[in-house]
Parts: C-alpha cells; structure tokens; sequence
C-alpha cells in the first residue's frame, strides 16, 4: 500500500493543544480559546477595565477566585476583622464583591476548600489535561503538570478573558527537557528543577514552552511535576508541561469538577492522543541525567544562582563573563555572604514551608519526617497550601510532629512568598524557604531567601543553618 501523499507530520504535545484552540489568526497572531480562567485579588484591576467598558463576565461558570495571595495565616478565626492591614482586607473584600457580583466561584477565606489557586484547582478537578488556562499569577505554569497549557496573564489580558473567553497570542517556541534516571537519595522534584534553572539559567526557556519527558518525571507523582512545571516560569519559559498518563487519569477521577460516566470516557478518548508523537521535532533539546542531581540551595538573588548544598559560594574573580561576574558580586553583597564560604556554613534567621511551589501533602510528609528528628533552633512556619491539604496533614498527625519539633502550624495562603499579607522577613533576616523566588525584597524590604525543598528547609530549622538532609536521614 502507498503512504499518503500528505502524511501528517508528527505532533508535539504544545502543538495538538495549541491547534485546538486556535480560533482566528492576524498578522501573526493567535486568536485562541480559553478553557479556564484563574483569578485572585489582584484582578481588581481586570474588574476595573470590565466596569469601565460596559462589559460583564463571558462564561463565568468557567472563572474561578481565590482568596490566597493576601489572606492572613494567623487569627483566622477572627475572620474579616483579624486583617489589621485596612488596605489589605479591603482587597479580600473586593474579590468577594466583584465575584457575587458576576458570578463567578469564589473560594473565599471562609470556604473550606479555600486555598492558593496553584493548589485548589487540581484538588477540585478544575484543572484537566487538553485545556488552555490562563491565571493573574505567573505560577500557573503548575497545573501544566496534568497536560494542559497553563500560563499567566495581565490584568487587560484577564480583561478581556473574562468578557470574551479568548485570548490573543503569538505562538511560543518548543522545548523538551529530558532528565532519565532514578533521583538519589534525599533528592527532591523542587531539586530538580532547581538543577535544571541552574543548568539552563534564568532565561534558558525564554519564548518557548517546556515539555518534560523522561523516566524521571514518568516515575515522579502529580505532586512532584507540579512542583518542577510551577518553577517553569523561573527558567524563563511562558510555560511547563508533562504528558498526562495512568498517574494523572487516577489522581483526577473523581474529583469534584472531573467530568463523570460517559464524559470521564470521552475525556479519556482525547487525553490518551495528547503525548508527544515519536518524532515529533522541538526547537530545542536539553538532557540531563537524574543521578548527577543532588539537594539544592540558591546562594544568590535569582533561581539560577544555586548549587548542591556541598558546594561554596562562588568567587566572582573566577568568572570571565564580566556581566556574569558583576552579577554574582552584586548578589553576594545583598546575601552578605563571603566567596569560597560552604553554603552549609550559611546561618540562617527563619525557615518557611509553604507556597505554591511546595504546600501540598507530599511536601508535608517529607518535611514532617526530618522535623520529627529534633527540634527547630529557629522560628519556622508551615502553612498548607489548601484548607483540604491542611484537613489531611492534621488526620495524619503531621501538624502534631511539626508543632512537637517547635514549628509554627498555620492556616491555608501564599504567606511568606509574597510578603503582601502580613507575613514578611524584616530587613537582613535570612530565610530557608520552599517558595520560588529569592529576589532581593522577594520576602520582605532587606530579607534574604534560599530556596531549597521541604526537607532541606526542615534540616535547615532543626540545625539553624543550610544543611545536607542526606546526613540527617541517614542517621535516622
């Protein structure tokens, strides 16, 4: 039999998704549809724009708020009015009114859903593989973990997302970064992509979407390829994305906003054709190996500028690139550390668990099981990513083993990651943190963080500086 005279060529993930929704095309740019639409209290603003041009919300049954970014972790009990901020309470307000208003679901700080909008949407099913979504947070590359396309917007953007449900777009570029291989012992997926940021730099994944393949995030479980497509965003890239398999299809039955029957079967026809084909050609290609990763920590100002906790900080003198060099030298400064110094030398001031990066109940579970070991030498919080994850920890005696180890046990929101609830270091503190981002002011006016993960950050309590977790679980 002759092949066909037009084969169809083999299809990336980004590519079978972008195709789909793509509705119109000018001068280079994609009209494409959007599925979902992710809001929190910073989209007063996209609220503003629809009020000044007449519009209302287009679908508001496919918006979704949370309550998150500027929610208190402490007196929640007191609800509105433990908000001592006036202007941080009037932007709780605020998403209350503008969602009742056109409405639009709100998990609000008294729902018992509540939580950040990194975390809740997959909790509720709302997050599925094939959809585009967009969110007023540049972290909504997380939910690319479950096959879809997730990326972050503006306040016009989310504008005019809610009172059309389209998006315009340029088409990103492809990249897959392929990592094979078992993790060794204490390494973590926040690890990972942390050895990939510092692999790739801050502006490797600049104008492309990430698709992560290999063994090592096939055998990763949901949570974990959350946590490596949230940090997508610190590479540069629009997006991060991991092809949906039995793991994802088992993690999402059920959910409350799963389709069900004879809609679970039909999903289930689509979401099978959604990986890579063989031979599907990307832009770009980066390979690693898992067993040269080891636990991470940033020593400097962005998510690049990190090593294995057995290494120094580096010499600026050492690097030829004088842009490079003035960069290290102008992060080394800020962090007030010393070239050549052990970054398990490094003391530190307070340890935050949490954020959208790493507050889901695997991350409490690895955390929880170094803090059992001891008792934390310096103030440290945990806060759950969600009401629902916070529920679970506390039926599995989590929030017993952190609160025995001298761990503060907090309520569900972005707390410390942002610093814009209450929740911030005071000038020259420095932090062991699961979050993000360690720009300069990142957690508070002056603080200084260090991004490591949930096991690291518990080492870190329990001895009072950046720490090895391989020494102290092997001594367990």
């Amino acid at each position: 039999m002759n092949p066909p005279l037009n084969p169809t060529p083999p299809l990336t993930m980004l590519d079978k998704i972008w195709n789909r929704h793509v509705i119109a095309e000018d001068g280079g740019e994609l009209l494409l549809h959007v599925d979902r639409a992710l809001i929190h209290e910073g989209a007063s603003h996209a609220f503003i724009k629809l009020e000044l041009e007449g519009r209302t919300v287009a679908r508001p049954k496919q918006v979704f708020a949370f309550n998150d970014h500027y929610v208190p972790t402490s007196g929640r009990d007191q609800g509105l009015a433990g908000i001592a901020n006036a202007e941080i309470r009037n932007m709780v307000i605020q998403l209350q009114t503008n969602a009742a208003k056109h409405g639009v679901t709100l998990f609000g700080m008294d729902d018992p859903r509540q939580g950040i909008l990194h975390i809740v949407p997959p909790e509720q099913g709302i997050t599925q593989p094939a959809l585009l979504i967009c969110g007023a947070d540049s972290h909504t590359a997380t939910h690319g973990a479950f096959g879809c396309l997730a990326f972050g917007i503006g306040a016009s953007d989310m504008m005019h997302v809610m009172a059309t449900q389209t998006l315009w777009q340029r088409r990103q570029q492809s990249m897959r970064i392929t990592i094979e291989g078992e993790p060794g012992f204490g390494v973590s997926p926040k690890d990972i992509i942390l050895a990939i940021i510092a692999h790739i730099g801050v502006d490797g994944g600049t104008g492309h979407i990430i698709e992560y393949a290999g063994s090592t995030f096939r055998n990763m479980s949901m949570e974990g390829r959350m946590t490596v497509c949230n940090m997508s965003i610190e590479a540069g890239a629009r997006a991060g994305m991991i092809a949906p398999d039995e793991k994802t299809y088992a993690y999402l039955h059920d959910r409350p906003y799963a389709p069900k029957g004879a809609h679970w079967d039909a999903a289930m026809a689509l979401w099978q054709t959604l990986p890579s084909d063989a031979g599907a050609v990307f832009n770009r290609e980066v390979s690693l190996r898992a067993a040269d990763i080891a636990p991470m920590v940033t020593w400097g100002t962005n998510p690049q500028q990190g090593a294995p906790i057995t290494g120094v900080v580096p010499n600026p003198r050492d690097i030829q690139d004088p842009i490079v060099a003035q960069e290290t030298a102008s992060a080394i400064d800020y962090q007030a550390l010393t070239p050549g110094m052990a970054l398990s030398e490094i003391a530190i001031d307070k340890v935050f668990i949490g954020s959208c990066t790493n507050s889901r109940i695997e991350d409490l579970r690895a955390a929880a099981a170094v803090a059992r070991l001891g008792k934390a030498m310096v103030p440290s919080w945990v806060v759950p990513g969600s009401q629902l994850v916070k529920r679970q920890a506390e039926q599995e005696g989590l929030d017993a083993v952190f609160k025995a180890a001298g761990f503060e046990w907090r309520d569900p929101g972005c707390s410390l990651c942002t610093a814009i609830n209450g929740d911030q270091l005071q000038p020259g503190e420095r932090c062991a943190s699961t979050s993000n981002r360690n720009f300069k002011g990142r957690q508070g006016t002056g603080g200084r963080t260090h991004l490591v993960s949930p096991a690291m950050a518990a080492a870190a309590a329990l001895k009072g500086r950046l720490t090895d977790v391989r020494a102290l679980l092997k001594n367990a």
